[in-house]
């Protein structure tokens, strides 16, 4: 299980999370001022609570007069106050949503080009294995961090605004007094209505913050348990021939209900604790509408205040102690906006520790690809390759050989940057292109133009058929504009031929094969390498692969041994 970070962090992470977009451009321009539209807006709709408020006072008093005239003219007050308050709440809304949406933008937009530079998408899943699902940390969790800061931040803001406004009302209409019960004399103090509420807030929030406590860590887990099972079930549709092909249906069946059953383990356990907490913050709600009723009714009986004052009085002293109280009927709001706080948090140092890892960054001087003293290592220490020295020149193949596990595969991810663990030298030709191709080659979602032209613009008709043809799939020219998922239509032989058609695109200057035609079989591998040769002639090519065919389209070698050296021939 992922601990949750410890409260103490919980300001230096939400810190880090709001800086970014406050301090850009777009926050201290658009964001800046649609907040304080928004909070102007607020202040308002504080301003149009006191009127109605003291409206209170004057309409009671002129039903309990029976002053029929004053009750219309009060009547005719209420109707031009909640028009306006319609109008101010419905504009809040709308700007606080605008400004939601132009943060979530900026901050979305920001973490994707965090996550995507210098392939740290890839780097953080080999370095830090805390932060998962980032997934849902860029499409669910910004959205909630944005949508729940907007709407505790102001509400607190409204609710402090709130509770200053009515304290001189609730003081005022506090008076000193001597009340009588029985045989009994209270001496009331001037404001005791206030105290009152102070008391009963502090209660409230002690005893929910020790009750909801628990909710933080269940709401952090639920999300990750949730984003768990969503990319278990991706993952099985994205494997789904093969799964059918081993027959695994069953097991994968078993895998998804164990994957679920986190999720419905935890959503009871949240269930039980919000059930808990529920108890008590609708009891303390409940009990509230009452509490000033019993202090305020005997000073109206004993006919010391006016019905005006009584209804003036219990609507004050529930707006004072709602404010006061915010944090018992927010907590739960609350826990989960700060879960929020901890996954993201989470995923961005994620990204920093990924972004200050060593990595072997190749250069681009000279006319050959040249390694010098290249150390490559696993995590955990153990060398695959001891400072290896070799280089090409223009035109020049050679061809990577050696048992699975020892370190083909992981050689060609350190030439193109992406293996921390490596040291060393890597030069390519000066301004040279290069190009990785892998086993199983990516197909984007889209066209098949625009699966073939990957990562290239969309190319025309007739470059496109050109190389169809030429890496033998011709079926497939009139179906240049058709959209499916490629990556299941196509056969992994196909799909070889695609990754191929995309080099004769592409054309580039070195080029890497990692078991590039380890499904096609020898005679259409040959052919294809034929093709390579034929049309790229001077392009460095680096082949990792286990037949012993691919040998006559090699000139040298690179053959492990087995005392673990290589040897470069």
């Amino acid at each position: 299980m992922t601990p949750t970070p410890p409260v103490r962090h919980l300001w230096r992470n939400f810190w880090m999370l709001l800086k970014p977009f406050w301090a850009s451009k777009e926050g201290k321009t658009k964001g800046l001022l649609l907040l304080l539209v928004v909070l102007a807006l607020t202040a308002g709709a504080v301003y149009l609570q006191k009127k109605l408020n003291t409206w209170y006072n004057e309409f009671y008093n002129s039903i309990q007069t029976y002053n029929f005239p004053e009750f219309q003219s009060l009547l005719l007050t209420f109707c031009g106050l909640a028009a306006i308050w319609v109008l101010v709440g419905v504009h809040r809304t709308y700007f606080n949503q605008m400004l939601q949406i132009i943060w979530r933008r900026w901050l979305t937009q920001n973490r994707i080009t965090h996550w995507l530079a210098n392939n740290n998408f890839y780097r953080l899943q080999l370095t830090d294995r805390q932060t998962d699902n980032p997934d849902q940390r860029i499409a669910e969790d910004i959205n909630e961090f944005v949508a729940s800061t907007l709407t505790l931040s102001i509400g607190y803001l409204r609710e402090l605004a709130t509770l200053f406004t009515f304290l001189g009302v609730l003081w005022t209409l506090s008076k000193p007094t001597t009340l009588s019960i029985g045989n009994t004399t209270f001496h009331l103090a001037q404001g005791y209505m206030v105290w009152a509420a102070l008391a009963y807030a502090i209660f409230g929030t002690v005893l929910t913050f020790w009750i909801g406590r628990p909710l933080v860590s269940l709401n952090f887990n639920q999300q990750r348990y949730e984003a768990d099972f969503r990319f278990s079930l991706v993952r099985l549709r994205e494997n789904a021939e093969s799964v059918a092909l081993y027959q695994g249906s069953q097991e994968e069946g078993h895998y998804l209900r164990s994957r679920f059953l986190q999720v419905v383990d935890n959503f009871y356990a949240l269930m039980k604790r919000q059930k808990i907490l529920g108890f008590f913050t609708l009891g303390f709600n409940q009990t509230a509408v009452i509490f000033p009723i019993i202090l305020g009714a005997p000073l109206y009986f004993a006919k010391q205040i006016t019905l005006g004052d009584l209804m003036q009085t219990l609507s004050a002293f529930g707006t004072v102690q709602g404010s006061m109280s915010l944090l018992v009927d927010s907590y739960t709001d609350l826990a989960r906006w700060k879960s929020v706080v901890d996954r993201l948090a989470t995923f961005e140092q994620g990204l920093l520790h990924a972004e200050h890892l060593p990595r072997l960054e190749p250069e681009k001087s000279g006319e050959t690809l040249q390694l010098q003293q290249v150390k490559v290592e696993q995590p955990n220490g153990f060398i695959l390759m001891h400072e290896a020295n070799w280089q090409l020149k223009q035109g020049d193949s050679m061809l990577i050989q050696g048992p699975s596990g020892c370190g083909k595969s992981t050689l060609l991810r350190t030439l193109a940057g992406l293996w921390p663990f490596a040291s060393g030298k890597v030069c390519y030709p000066a301004n040279s292109l290069p190009l990785f191709l892998s086993q199983k080659p990516y197909l984007p979602l889209g066209s098949l133009r625009q699966v073939l032209s990957y990562p290239l613009p969309e190319v025309p008709n007739t470059e496109a058929i050109e190389v169809l043809q030429a890496v033998g799939l011709d079926k497939l020219s009139a179906r240049l504009d058709d959209t499916e998922l490629w990556s299941q239509i196509l056969s992994l032989g196909e799909q070889q031929r695609i990754a191929f058609a995309r080099i004769l695109l592409v054309k580039p200057d070195v080029l890497f094969l990692d078991e590039a035609t380890s499904a096609l079989d020898e005679q259409s591998e040959a052919m294809l390498y034929r093709l390579l040769r034929t049309q790229l002639p001077q392009t460095i090519m680096v082949s990792v692969g286990h037949r012993s065919t691919l040998h006559p389209f090699h000139e040298k070698k690179l053959l492990w041994q087995e005392n673990g050296q290589w040897q470069f021939a």
